[in-house]
Order: structure tokens, then C-alpha cells, then sequence
């Protein structure tokens, strides 16, 4: 399993993604690991809405982890402000009570690190609008198998 991490800049602004590539046949485990961090990128997702606490979102994407067995394996916060740098604040983690806007773009990227063997990270650049998140990336969000 690989992690890419990637972005650049357009007029100013910073993106940042991130995919996870499996070279050859990914084990049930992989496929597991690799559902249960799209699945934390989903309740991070869909916690992003004005008012809610950056720590919210944090804690919606590490339930999904924590009920999964992956307490101990989520070391990095679940995202970052994006804006004229890639990494601002605000950070989406535990403490951080500072509430979204409507307009703040910021990355959602839970991950899952098992020392000494893989990692799964996906992650997205949102924008929280009246209705909740809006993704500003079309990547698919499925395990790429390369042969």
C-alpha cells in the first residue's frame, strides 16, 4: 500500500489530496482498513456544517475508527484549514473549538497506520456551506489496484 499525497497552487490558493494505491491484489485486511478510513471520511464529511466545532468533525471521523478496533492507529489530526498556504488553521482535532463558517475550506483526511506493515489515508479539501460539506475534488475515493 502507498500513500500519495499531493496539490498544488492555483491563483494563490492551495489544494491538498490524498489517495491510497495498493500494487497488486490488496488482502481482505487492506480492504478492510481501507473501507474503514472511507467511512470516517464520510462521518467527517457529513458532520461539516456553520456552527459545529472543528473538534466535532474530528470526533465524528474517530468514532468510525475507534468502533472499527483503530483507536491507537489514527496518530494525525483528521484535517487542516486550506487557504493562501496548504496547511493554516484551523485544525480539525480534539481541543480545537473553534466553530466552521460558512466559506472556510479545509482538508478532511482520516487515516489508519499500522506500524511496520501499511497505511490508508484519503483525504479531500471541502468547503462548509449553508447545507453542510461541499467536496472541491472529484478523485474517487476507492482503493486503486495497480497490477
Amino acid at each position: 500500500m502507498v500513500v500519495l499525497d499531493f496539490g498544488g497552487l492555483r491563483d494563490g490558493y492551495g489544494s491538498d489530496t490524498a489517495r491510497t494505491v495498493h500494487v497488486g491484489s490488496p488482502t481482505d485486511e487492506e480492504r478492510r482498513v481501507h473501507d474503514t478510513v472511507r467511512a470516517a471520511l464520510r462521518a467527517a464529511f457529513d458532520a461539516v456544517r456553520p456552527g459545529a466545532s472543528c473538534q466535532d468533525v474530528d470526533r465524528a471521523a474517530r468514532a468510525v475508527l475507534e468502533e472499527a478496533g483503530h483507536a491507537g492507529h489514527a496518530g494525525h489530526r483528521t484535517g487542516h484549514g486550506v487557504g493562501v498556504t496548504v496547511h493554516e488553521p484551523p485544525y480539525l482535532v480534539q481541543g480545537e473549538e473553534q466553530p466552521l463558517e460558512e466559506g472556510m475550506c479545509f482538508s478532511i483526511e482520516p487515516g489508519i497506520h499500522l506500524p511496520d506493515r501499511f497505511g490508508v489515508r484519503i483525504e479531500d479539501v471541502v468547503t462548509c456551506t449553508r447545507n453542510g460539506a461541499r467536496r472541491l475534488n472529484g478523485a474517487p475515493h476507492e482503493l486503486a489496484v495497480v497490477d
